[in-house]
């Protein structure tokens, strides 16, 4: 399964371009060429100019490496204005799969910096995660179905009404091996 954006649906289709246009603006501020940031988040310059003009169809993993580039993070590029925010109560959709599986951003805060997100994952559905920031964490907390927690020291499996708490600095993945969607609230710190 992909960890990218979905790119076909008209709320996804919001979010690359709020992406966009915010990486472009922030880049600007700074005074840096495409190739600068691409440099400093080490990301090609080519992938850069289709995320500025929304025509990319970004890991959720290298809209983290750009916005930690521009010293600022994942929510701060994803969520909308506080203005807009009333028009999008599900949260923001930041990742889709074809079959049905999905991460909403609900919210963050600013210090200290936490997101708080709702996944699905549909039976036989996958997730596979990029490292954070060195001491970055996660909570998960299973509403319904069984999630699998992939960890380099093994596998994790947590029911309905349990949670669990990973460092997220690792590579890991999310697993669904149930017959039923998981439905999970994921709380990140220190990404």
């Amino acid at each position: 399964m992909s960890s990218e954006v979905a790119a076909d649906s008209s709320a996804t289709q919001q979010f690359v371009t709020r992406i966009g246009e915010r990486i472009r603006a922030l880049r600007k501020q700074r005074g840096w060429s495409v190739q600068q940031l691409g440099e400093a988040a080490e990301v090609s310059r080519r992938m850069l100019t289709q995320i500025e003009l929304g025509q990319a169809n970004p890991s959720l993993a290298t809209v983290d490496r750009v916005a930690r580039a521009l010293d600022t993070d994942f929510a701060a590029l994803a969520l909308p204005a506080d203005d807009a925010a009333h028009d999008e109560v599900e949260g923001t959709l930041v990742w889709q799969a074809p079959d049905g599986s999905q991460a909403l951003l609900l919210g963050a805060t600013q210090e200290p910096r936490a997101e708080l997100w709702r996944w699905t994952l549909a039976p036989g559905g996958r997730y596979e995660a990029e490292a954070d920031r060195p001491g970055a964490q996660e909570i998960h907390h299973v509403l319904s179905g069984r999630l699998t927690l992939s960890l380099p020291t093994g596998a994790q499996m947590v029911a309905p009404g349990q949670s669990a708490v990973i460092a997220s600095d690792q590579e890991y993945a999310y697993r669904n091996e149930g017959a039923e969607p998981v439905v999970f609230v994921r709380v990140v710190t220190g990404a």
